[in-house]
Formats: C-alpha cells, structure tokens, sequence
C-alpha cells in the first residue's frame, strides 16, 4: 500500500496607497483555467537539478527545476514541508531526509517561524550544517496582525534557528483571515517589514501564503506590492470548490509572481486515504500546472522515497489527463470534506486564531 504524502521597493513605497486598493475577487472563465493548464507546454523546459552536484549519494535521474517567477532563481519542482520536518521522530531522521532530498535534486525547503514552536527551523538549520549553499530556504514569518517590529524580531529568531544569514524567500504566513490585507497594509504593518529585510539583504525574496479563501489571495495581490511569490493550495479537487486555481493562479502568472503549490493531496493524505486519488495522480496533476514548485509534507524516510520516484519520473499531464481527473474527483470535491483546510479550522494555526482573537481549533467542534 502507498504511503501518503502529508502534504523596485522605493517606488512602491512613494505610489502605494489605500485608495489603489481594489475590492472584490476577480472572476475568470473556463477558457482561463484551460489556458493556465496548457501554458506549462509554453514554459522554458524544465533544467536537471545540479543542486545535488558534488554531494555523493545521489541515485537515479536528478529532480528537474524550474524558474521561480521573474527572480531568475531556479528550484526543485518538488519541495519538502517544513512542518513535517518537525515531525520526524528525531534530529537523525531530519538530518537523513535532507541529506536524500538535497542528493536527489531537491533544493527547496519550506518552513515557518511558529511550526512545532521552533524546532522545525531548528532541524532544518542542523541538517543544513556545511550544505547551506546548496539549499533555497524558504521560512514565514507570523505576525497574524502584529507590527513591523514583530516581523523583524521574528526574521532574526528565524536566521539563528536555521543558523544561517539570509533566507531565499520569506513569506507572511497564513493570510486566511478577511482582515488581514487591512493589518498587512497598514502603516507599520508586515508589509513594511518585508521590504525592509530586502533592502538589508536578510532575505532575496518576499511573499505570501494562505489556504482559506481565493479572495483574501486577490485582495493581497490587487495592492500591487512587489511581491516575488505567493503560495496556495492547488490540487485535483480545488479545481472544482473556491478554487485557488482558477481564481488566483492565472493572476499570478500575468504578474510574473512566481507560485508556489501546496496541499496536493488535501494537507494530511486525506485525498488518498478517502480513496479518492493516488499520491502519483494528486502530485503529478498539482505539478502540471504553472507553478514554480510543489510543496510537500515527508515526516519519514518512506514517504520523501516514495515522492522522489514521482519527481524523477513526472512527466506533465496533458490537459485533457487533467481534466479528466477533476472530473472524476468532482463529487468529492464538491463540498470540500477532502479540502479542510478551507472549510474548517483544522489547519489554523494556533497564533493566528488567538492574535484575531477567537478561540483555538481545538476548542471548536471541527
């Protein structure tokens, strides 16, 4: 039985204002979402990995990369979670499942500050120990409201953690709440910290990521910050329900923001354990569309083997392979039962919940 997969500033600065503000979500038509399937056959073809070049052990083809937006960075088209980085049984377990991830091509390394109250990036920063420069780092930081002050305290706590100097990519984490634009943006909010880090050379890249609703996801964009990546969730069954794929990736693609894809297979494998899809079906569909990479949770050695045989045979799926899919899945996805992360609380982190002042998701019934 398959394992399942857990799943220029300056200028900105002088034109933003409130009032480029502009509300409500952009609708798009079934034609769109057919024209964001198929611009992966547009795409530059996709590179071997050389990440793992010189660090012994690799076996089998390479994981192959692609550009992440208009940064000229290129990254793995499979990256490893960070939270269940966390997850694994010890620091041994973490430091092996990088060691093979690195090896095999894998050059993308998610994380964020709050994840297992720190010691995700812990792990990450020791497994990392003398291969940092084969490694693009992505952590969160997580405001959930709070000031730029926070933000830049949180980045140093972040770098020391991962015992490094300067991350890749940084991201405001978890923008799920319909006020968070509004905090984000506001005057010494998040945002203002995000461009500062940039400017100090603490992070080469900027973000944002969410899981809730496409909206909030429109409503971050249509500020028109200089925002180098954005992460949502995008796989089979979001096609059919508030979906993240018709709704805001074809946005980010115009924009040049480089994607980056998450929740494949519905956060903890519930897609494949539902017996809905195959974890080569959910991660083959989730990236074949145009995204930069696709992140996923691997908490043990099975699980990373089992999605490095994905990567290193995937070969995109033709549109009319992914259609076929959704339509399969369509009455799963139907009322999100496989997609919790948009209609519960199951999937709200615990600081954000109590920064917008409600109750923790283990207190609620769902």
């Amino acid at each position: 039985m398959a394992e399942v997969v857990q799943d220029t500033e300056d200028e900105y600065e002088n034109q933003f204002s409130r009032r480029d503000f502009v509300k409500g979500a952009a609708a798009f038509t079934a034609s769109a979402v057919a024209n964001a399937r198929i611009a992966m056959a547009a795409r530059k073809p996709e590179k071997p990995s050389r990440s793992g070049a010189g660090g012994g052990a690799a076996t089998g083809p390479q994981i192959a990369t692609r550009e992440l937006g208009k940064t000229g960075a290129q990254v793995s088209i499979l990256g490893v979670g960070g939270y269940h980085l966390g997850s694994t049984k010890d620091q041994q377990e973490a430091n092996e499942l990088v060691a093979r991830s690195l090896d095999a091509g894998i050059n993308f390394f998610d994380n964020a500050w709050d994840y297992h109250d720190g010691l995700s990036e812990e792990r990450l920063g020791t497994a990392l120990r003398g291969k940092r420069d084969r490694a693009f780092v992505m952590t969160k930081v997580c405001t959930h409201g709070r000031g730029k002050d926070v933000a830049m305290q949180m980045l140093e706590q972040s770098l020391r953690r991962l015992q490094t100097d300067h991350l890749d990519l940084w991201q405001i984490h978890e923008v799920i709440y319909y006020n968070d634009p509004d905090l984000i943006f506001a005057p010494g909010g998040a945002a203002e910290a995000l461009l500062a880090a940039k400017q100090q050379g603490k992070v080469r890249f900027i973000g944002f990521t969410g899981h809730k609703d496409p909206a909030i996801h429109l409503r971050m964009l249509n500020q028109n910050f200089p925002f180098d990546t954005v992460q949502m969730p995008l796989n089979a069954f979001d096609a059919s329900f508030r979906s993240f794929e018709q709704q805001v990736l074809p946005e980010a693609n115009k924009r040049g923001i480089g994607v980056l894809g998450m929740k494949s297979l519905g956060g903890s494998g519930e897609m494949v354990t539902g017996g809905a899809i195959t974890p080569a079906e959910g991660l083959r569909y989730a990236m074949s569309l145009p995204v930069a990479t696709t992140i996923s949770g691997m908490d043990t050695l099975g699980v990373l083997e089992q999605n490095l045989e994905i990567a290193r045979n995937f070969q995109p799926m033709s549109a009319a392979e992914m259609q076929s899919l959704c339509d399969r899945v369509k009455t799963y996805a139907a009322d999100g039962r496989f997609e919790l992360f948009k209609t519960t609380k199951k999937y709200d982190g615990a600081v954000g919940r109590e920064q917008h002042h409600y109750p923790s998701a283990q207190k609620l019934p769902v």
